[in-house]
């Protein structure tokens, strides 16, 4: 066996059978990935998604595969920079300026203006802007399909994003937009590192969920092996062939990472530690070698041998961040502008730099890139930022969010701030709200900044893109810093608290908010938007400690100073009030709301349109009136899709869902609302309902929910919600009534009832109050369950409210069956089974039936008992709920009567018999297989099999899933396993 171990000898300064400079690596040990990847984008549209750690090559197999494709199709080719710049779109934008001149002639339509704000050089070519949109992700949608529509016209047929763990939010929903499409528009072709994917990053949704028209494939790219390691190597080495055990040595050193074996394999020739012998690649001195660690540490070596010009432009290319013209990495570098120097052609040599494109200069990794910038001290990267951001200046269309970094690293405040609001604006105007407030954000609580300065940044900030309370916790401690000065005029000062009052109020912090806007109002001046503004925030029912009274009166004042607005805040101002009103159940709301033009002429209008018919409807489903809210939230989910206000659309489709739920239309719900759940444009909030009516319909089905339901009520208390805890907290004490928890169901009540009571909002307590109602009696509590019936009942005197009003007579009949009046509660639930249907309310009706028909029974009247019974078994089932159904059956059952299978209409199929999938299911539950496991078996979903074993125990008329096995065996459907 040949020794690795070879002393060195040494002629005029070089060593003996040192190699030649180490040439780029050939492309080794991806073969099967690379025909993978051309398998799938061969019958395109196909999402492809990358992933591998940092160095693994990910990009090496992009470039590779684009080698020839570039040939004979049309491939757009982005990448994020290595730091997470505040920049829209920025690298798509960026791709696309360096892929077309212009888009004179592309016969774009008028749809393309929305690009003004991406691409303002282009501006000659592109039509006019369109009318602003008032809703944000209204113009960010507008914006994807104008960008889709430019892809589709320079006849771009992939899209490569790399890097995308560092991409602006903007980018990714870009993605996720293309991605979404029925019909792709584009292959789109994705790289990035796991360990790097931010925590808020929306990564994970593109790669987590299957694309809608478009195929998928995953590729995980590992490290090499031995074998491939010794051939990358090679490669690199000219004349022979690395030895096995220099081969095992580098891929113990580099866990098999290329560029680790890349970067030690230029850092070995750059200390002559490499020889060859016998046609091999060998190591000098085993024992001495020292491979570094990390990929940071060889090319930090490899950076240190180098003269200092070339080091000087490898700092300066590090600082950039991105592909840069050579005049302007020398000009950053502080070197003349002459590429022939030495400096300059020793940096390109090193193999650290390359030519990204079109004559542009970068780093051939971003590993490297960083591994540069993070090894320069403080004072170094703020002079070599500032020379950048100085040279970028002068470029024809200077990248103003560019600047902004540049100069906030440079800590040149001054232009900082400017071209950090020039970068907001566009931003702003295309609809990239997390943009805006990423850049205003940071200049509030990181820059030093005059209080004129930070009132004028805060009034910009987008509140609604505002997300986590760290981050709205630091924006209150910058204001209440500039507050406390002393240094703002009243009205300034005054319009900075308003601005504090809002943001304490997106923390929860209701007493805190109502305090600085209380003290904010009367030096805004009478006639100002931001006034009327704050009187309607303190009128809405937020938080637990104001009394509806205090709400009402801000409400009022608001209506009296909404006349003196300008003419186009009147109507929103109005819309808002009317809501304000109707969520305090006070009957001038619907008045109010009358007051609200229709009026589609103008951007405020519809806007005013939209959220009078959007939050009315949603009020007037609250009331009962379901006519009236079906026919406000069809309206307004026209004018939403009309004007492309997305978010809105997608509440009313919610607030739609929630009222299905109500009427009995559950047809179908469940796989409505799991789409609305599952859809990117449906708002945090609007989730939760969704949710709660997905739950609602599962206990319904005799699911236990109990887990989710507390969740539910946990996230909007949270968000300081209080009137959406009502529901979901008489759902949680229905259930754990009937399981004879009855602490349980005092205890999930007794916090929702004290905040209606406190607030004294009835039209909140629907479902709460009757939910309290019968778990007070069912505690013996007899009399403070007739006390909250009172209170009920002055609280809905004067109001019609048909809903509350339903709740309140089911109170009443409970209190009876609780006196031990059976007879008479028999009445009073069919008086309040009654007030349900003419809502309707079917399955509340329902209920209220069921308990009319106990209390026939208990009084005797077993006939007309059963008899109702029977035909609210029937009616359960009919609708869904068949949990319920499935209770009743039992109490028939107990009571001697044998019904007969329901059937719950339309298609009847295999009518009672089980169809052949069913039976499958069947033969497994006998088999003593639980649903997940026979969801697998059977390559279906659980929901599915869920649905089919409901399905079958109601066709054999049985309730449990032993019951259901052996009806099934005793009916000679199944032949169970003879005993061993």
């Amino acid at each position: 066996m040949v020794s690795d171990e070879v002393a060195p000898t040494v002629r005029h300064g070089r060593r003996s059978g040192e190699s030649p400079v180490p040439r780029p690596p050939r492309f080794v040990g991806r073969g099967r990935e690379l025909a993978a990847l051309e398998r799938a984008l061969a019958s395109a549209p196909v999402l492809v998604l990358v992933e591998g750690e940092g160095g693994i090559g990910k990009s090496r197999l992009l470039r590779e595969f684009l080698r020839d494709r570039h040939a004979r199709h049309r491939v757009l080719v982005a990448a994020a920079p290595p730091v997470r710049q505040p920049y829209t779109l920025g690298p798509v934008v960026d791709a696309l300026q360096r892929a077309t001149d212009g888009v004179g002639g592309l016969g774009l339509s008028m749809l393309a203006g929305a690009l003004r704000p991406l691409f303002p050089e282009w501006g000659a070519d592109l039509p006019p802007a369109p009318e602003p949109a008032q809703d944000a992700p209204a113009a960010r949608h507008r914006l994807f399909r104008a960008l889709a529509e430019l892809i589709g016209r320079l006849q771009i047929e992939v899209l490569v994003m790399e890097d995308v763990h560092w991409a602006d939010e903007a980018t990714l929903e870009f993605l996720l937009f293309l991605t979404a499409q029925r019909h792709a528009p584009v292959s789109v072709v994705v790289t990035y590192r796991p360990e790097d994917v931010p925590s808020d990053s929306l990564l994970p949704r593109l790669s987590s969920r299957p694309p809608t028209g478009m195929g998928l494939l995953r590729l995980e790219l590992g490290p090499l092996d031995v074998a491939q390691t010794a051939s990358l190597v090679s490669s690199m080495l000219a004349g022979g062939q690395a030895s096995a055990a220099f081969a095992q040595f580098l891929h113990e050193r580099t866990e098999g990472v290329p560029l680790a074996v890349e970067e030690s394999v230029r850092l070995m020739h750059d200390r002559a530690d490499l020889v060859q012998r016998g046609g091999e690649w060998v190591r000098r001195r085993l024992h001495e070698i020292d491979v570094p660690p990390t990929v940071r540490d060889a090319v930090l070596e490899r950076v240190r041998r180098l003269h200092p010009d070339a080091q000087a432009v490898l700092r300066a290319a590090a600082v950039l961040g991105e592909p840069g013209d050579p005049a302007v990495v020398l000009a950053c570098a502080g070197l003349p502008g002459d590429p022939q120097r030495p400096g300059w052609s020793e940096a390109l040599t090193s193999g650290l730099l390359g030519e990204a494109e079109a004559g542009l200069i970068d780093y051939r990794h971003a590993l490297a890139g960083r591994a540069v910038y993070e090894s320069m001290t403080v004072a170094e990267r703020r002079l070599l930022h500032r020379r950048a951001g100085t040279v970028l200046e002068s470029v024809p269309r200077p990248p103003a969010a560019r600047l902004a970094w540049h100069f906030r690293e440079a800590r040149d405040t001054e232009r900082w701030r400017r071209y950090a609001e020039l970068a907001a604006g566009a931003a702003l105007a295309a609809g990239d709200d997390a943009t805006v407030v990423t850049l205003l954000y940071d200049l509030l609580v990181a820059a030093e900044l005059p209080p004129a300065a930070v009132l004028a940044l805060v009034e910009r900030l987008p509140k609604v893109a505002l997300n986590g309370p760290d981050r709205i916790g630091e924006l209150v401690k910058v204001v209440r810093r500039v507050v406390a000065t002393g240094t703002l005029t009243p009205n300034e000062a005054a319009r900075l608290r308003f601005q504090l009052g809002m943001l304490l109020d997106l923390l929860n912090e209701f007493d805190a908010s109502r305090a600085e806007l209380e003290q904010a109002i009367p030096d805004l001046g009478d006639g100002s938007e931001d006034s009327v503004r704050a009187m309607l925030l303190l009128g809405w029912a937020r938080g637990t400690t104001a009394h509806s009274q205090v709400h009402r009166q801000w409400l009022y004042r608001a209506a009296e100073a909404t006349p003196l607005l300008p003419a186009s805040a009147r109507s929103a101002m109005t819309s808002a009030g009317a809501a304000g009103l109707l969520l305090l159940g006070e009957e001038e709301g619907w008045a109010a709301a009358a007051q609200v033009p229709d009026d589609t002429a103008t951007v405020a209008g519809r806007y005013s349109m939209l959220l009078r018919d959007l939050n009315v409807g949603d009020l007037a489903m609250r009331w009962g009136r379901y006519a009236q809210a079906r026919t406000l939230l069809r309206r307004g989910m026209e004018l939403a899709e009309l004007y492309q206000y997305l978010r809105h659309r997608a509440a009313a489709l919610c607030t739609l869902i929630h009222l299905d739920w109500f009427v009995g239309g559950w047809s179908k719900l469940a796989e409505r609302v799991d789409r609305l759940i599952e859809d990117d444009s449906v708002q945090a909030t609007d989730r939760l309902e969704c949710e709660l009516v997905s739950r609602r319909l599962a206990a319904a089905a005799g699911t236990d929910v109990d887990g989710d339901v507390l969740r539910l009520m946990d996230e909007w208390r949270a968000r300081g919600a209080v009137d959406c805890l009502m529901e979901p907290a008489a759902v949680l004490a229905r259930a754990w009534l009937a399981a004879g928890r009855v602490d349980d169901a005092l205890g999930v009540t007794e916090e929702p009832l004290a905040i209606v009571a406190h607030k004294e909002i009835w039209l909140w307590a629907t479902e709460l109050a009757p939910a309290r109602v019968d778990a007070l009696v069912a505690a013996g509590r007899a009399g403070d369950a007739a006390s909250l019936v009172a209170d009920f009942a002055r609280g809905l005197r004067g109001r019609n409210m048909p809903a509350p009003a339903a709740g309140l007579a089911l109170c009443r009949a409970i209190l009876a069956r609780g006196d031990g009046q059976p007879a008479r509660a028999a009445q009073l639930f069919a008086s309040a089974a009654a007030a349900w249907q003419d809502l309707p309310r079917p399955y509340d009706a329902l209920l209220a039936r069921e308990r009319q028909a106990h209390c026939l029974l208990a009084d005797g009247g077993s006939e007309a008992g059963l008899s109702l019974l029977g035909e609210v078994r029937q009616g359960l089932a009919e609708l869904g709920a068949t949990g319920d159904a499935e209770r009743v059956t039992r109490t028939l059952r107990d009571s001697g009567v044998s019904p007969a299978p329901v059937w719950r209409g339309g298609r009847r199929g295999y009518g009672d018999r089980l169809s052949p999938r069913e039976l499958e299911v069947v033969r497994l539950v006998v088999a003593g297989h639980t649903n997940r496991t026979i969801a697998q078996l059977l390559h279906r979903s659980p929901k599915t099999v869920a649905s089919q074993v409901n399905s079958a125990m109601r066709k054999l008329d049985v309730s449990t899933r032993t019951a259901l096995a052996v009806s099934a065996i005793e009916a000679g459907l199944i032949v169970a396993d003879p005993p061993e």
